[in-house]
């Protein structure tokens, strides 16, 4: 009798066998997912760029090297979306609040957006940080090295293009590479949007509305990365 249940024992040892091996297999995926989702996506290395900034000294990329900063691309006078671009920089600088953070806003203006006026900028948007740099130069550089970020500006030879431009704001880490997060469906979303929406999901741009999904996630990725 007792071989009998001994032999009886053995089918319910191999099934229970490959149910927790299942079970640690869909353990394992999650905490790899859960490790993917708060990973940040490795863009690229920031392009290379030197430009004038509101106090008249040379900006590099080498220069913002320790510190994580944004970039984004707009021009003083734009009377749509930069408005709203700055009020949500302004935000994320208030909220950070960390000298290691710091921000790049590259004008696709610079004949009317002098080191002089973008200072005046700077202080009408209540800029406060010291590494907060509104950069102007040479506009043709500018056009190249929006090209090299891959964010849409307007060809300067297009009357009726040369100043629009994207909405999109590029996370840099303190190396120097461009980093973003991953979306739903795991895919990374290379840039981040500096605009307002009319829905929380950050489907419906629209200048006056009340919902910034990606001021949100900025600020999260942005203390990642100063960890």
């Amino acid at each position: 009798m007792s071989r009998n249940k001994k032999a009886g024992s053995s089918p319910k040892k191999k099934i229970i066998i490959p149910i927790a091996v299942i079970a640690l297999l869909f353990l394992g995926i999650g905490i790899g997912m859960s490790y993917f989702k708060s990973s940040l996506y490795t863009v690229m290395k920031v392009p290379d760029f030197e430009l004038t900034d509101q106090n008249n000294k040379k900006i590099t990329n080498k220069d913002m090297l320790g510190k994580v900063y944004l970039v984004e691309f707009f021009f003083s006078k734009c009377p749509t979306i930069c408005p709203v671009m700055n009020t949500n920089m302004r935000f994320i600088e208030d909220e950070i609040n960390n000298p290691d953070f710091g921000i790049i806003s590259i004008s696709i203006d610079p004949e009317n957006d002098t080191p002089e006026l973008l200072k005046q900028h700077a202080h009408k948007i209540g800029a406060k940080s010291p590494n907060w740099h509104f950069l102007t130069g040479d506009r043709a550089y500018i056009g190249n090295l929006a090209d090299e970020f891959d964010i849409y500006v307007g060809d300067k030879e297009d009357e009726s293009e040369n100043l629009n431009h994207s909405g999109m704001i590029a996370l840099v880490d303190k190396e120097g590479n461009i980093r973003c997060r991953y979306n739903k469906e795991n895919m990374p979303i290379l840039y981040y949007s500096g605009l307002n929406y009319e829905d929380a999901e950050g489907k419906i741009p629209k200048l006056n509305g009340k919902f910034h999904p990606d001021r949100e996630i900025l600020i999260e990725d942005i203390k990642k990365l100063l960890k």
